[in-house]
């Protein structure tokens, strides 16, 4: 007979192996999502690259069945795909977010908060004004497209740490916060693309003027208060069309 604590032992290896057996059971019991067949899986990209198109020409408010239409497929196929506006958004804008997100990170680790500052603004301009789509969503808002989501949480944060590290080097003026420089960069947005459609890179004297009443050398008495972040939301859903929430 084995002695108790060899017993204990062995009950407690033989609970592991049982545990052990019972997990690999239930992975090979999980289902993998099924690969979308080939039909499907044309479709599919037939519908993000019309809205890619049509996002670009006129905008992310453009009716879904314009969508449809362009790429040559049924309404019931376009919301069997994508059963809402911000699911076509997240497929069709999900790179050049991340890419936005990627040059924010860069700009955190400049040693010239200014500079960072002020390229990180000027990549974003130059994105927001060859792409209308890019420069709606960036500007105004879309319910249902996390990585937009994340990209407003990330570009905020990225330029609050660069304006309060410019402002401590004596660069930037001390009496605006963040929203001043978002809601500034939203109406400027809005109309990058018909400047650069006019006269490719003329977007850059606009921004450059933006920027210098933001330079420590600009302050002056500014009238009433910065907008509170709530504000600057319910504002950029008013661009896109939103009402506001009650």
């Amino acid at each position: 007979m084995a002695p108790p604590e060899n017993q204990q032992q062995n009950d407690h290896h033989h609970r592991q192996q049982q545990n052990h057996e019972q997990q690999n059971h239930q992975q090979r019991n999980q289902k993998k999502p099924a690969p979308l067949r080939r039909d499907a899986l044309r479709n599919r990209d037939l519908l993000v690259a019309a809205a890619r198109e049509l996002f670009a020409e006129q905008g992310i408010n453009v009716p879904l069945d314009e969508i449809a239409k362009r790429a040559g497929v049924g309404n019931a196929t376009l919301y069997r795909r994508f059963p809402a506006r911000g699911d076509l958004v997240e497929a069709v804008f999900h790179d050049d977010l991340a890419a936005v997100m990627a040059a924010g990170e860069r700009a955190r680790r400049e040693d010239d908060a200014w500079g960072a500052l002020t390229a990180y603004l000027e990549g974003v301009c130059a994105l927001l004004a060859r792409d209308r789509g890019v420069s709606d969503l960036m500007t105004t808002g879309i319910e249902g497209a996390p990585t937009l989501d994340a990209i407003h949480v990330h570009s905020h944060e990225t330029l609050s740490g660069l304006m309060r590290r410019a402002a401590a080097a004596g660069e930037l003026r001390t009496d605006v916060v963040t929203e001043d420089l978002l809601f500034a960069l939203s109406a400027l947005g809005a109309s990058l693309p018909a400047i650069e459609s006019i006269r490719p890179g003329s977007w850059r004297r606009p921004l450059s003027l933006l920027l210098d009443g933001f330079r420590s050398t600009a302050q002056r008495q500014l009238p009433e208060r910065p907008l509170t972040v709530q504000e600057t939301d319910l504002a950029h859903r008013e661009l896109g069309g939103e009402p506001p929430e009650a």
